[in-house]
């Protein structure tokens, strides 16, 4: 994995709190930002935004470390997060992580060597009434058997 480098990091953080404003409430719409576009939060960009918010570097770590969908480690091109509420458990959840970790050669919690896959358990994504349901990045897939999660993973292959 390249790691951006820290100009790269301090311009995009300059943009984005201009763009959004130097108050802690635009903390969670700049993280997201510098997730989609880096793929990862890394230690020098919490330490970026805290400097230009003007906050506690330790309070940046608090909400990267708290929303699951925020990541301190490079992820996967395609990161597949796999609900695990007791509707999605009730309607075929393990069957359909047998044949993910199947398919994809990885653990739930495990990034592909190549950093094509990652694999992430997930507590909810409002889709209860429609699962097994998945997201791979911001897509998400209802009513899944394992045939359609095989036809889905050959298709971003």
């Amino acid at each position: 994995m390249i790691y951006p480098d820290k100009n790269v990091i301090v311009s995009e953080v300059e943009h984005l709190v201009e763009k959004y404003g130097f108050g802690r409430e635009n903390l969670l719409p700049i993280l997201q930002e510098v997730q989609r576009k880096f793929g990862f939060i890394s230690d020098f960009a919490m330490q970026e935004i805290a400097h230009r918010l003007d906050i506690h570097p330790v309070e940046v770590y608090g909400v990267v470390t708290f929303y699951s969908f925020l990541s301190t480690e490079p992820k996967g091109k395609y990161v597949i997060r796999l609900c695990k509420t007791i509707s999605c458990d009730i309607a075929g959840k393990d069957a359909i992580a047998r044949t993910l970790e199947r398919e994809l050669g990885l653990k739930f919690g495990e990034t592909s060597a190549d950093r094509k896959f990652s694999l992430e358990f997930c507590h909810c994504i409002g889709m209860c009434d429609q699962g097994p349901a998945m997201l791979i990045n911001d897509q998400v897939f209802t009513k899944l058997t394992p045939s359609k999660v095989i036809e889905i993973i050959e298709n971003i292959k």
